[in-house]
């Protein structure tokens, strides 16, 4: 896996964890959370734990796998990533307005605010 490819699975994970970890077992919250917020090895946090190295790699798998199926099924980091979007949007126009403009970008950014409500 290229550097980028896995600095990009690193954030993506991240992200799925905090929308998510509520829902991950206490074993793929811990591992999870060691192995890619701390950037411990699998070799350490099986020491660690009193685990194999296997078993800490599974438990990282499925984590992995059931936070892409929560994903799938709840979409909030969709709906998180679109908001955002419609809100740099949003600060773009205002912050390009004139006087001229100004009622032709409240109906936009209207539009916008009426977009980010209906996310959900």
């Amino acid at each position: 896996m290229m550097k980028d490819e896995a600095l990009a699975k690193t954030n993506r994970i991240n992200l799925l964890f905090d929308f998510y970890e509520p829902l991950l077992t206490d074993k793929q919250r811990t591992f999870l959370s060691h192995y890619f917020h701390d950037d411990y090895s699998l070799g350490e946090i099986a020491e660690n734990y009193g685990v194999s190295r296997q078993a800490v790699y599974e438990h990282i798998k499925r984590a992995e796998l059931s936070l892409g199926d929560y994903e799938a099924k709840l979409g909030l980091l969709t709906k998180h990533e679109r908001r955002q979007q419609l809100l740099r949007q949003l600060e773009e126009l205002l912050n390009q307005s004139n006087c001229e403009e100004k009622q032709g970008l409240q109906v936009q950014a209207g539009i916008l605010l009426h977009e980010i409500e209906r996310i959900d």
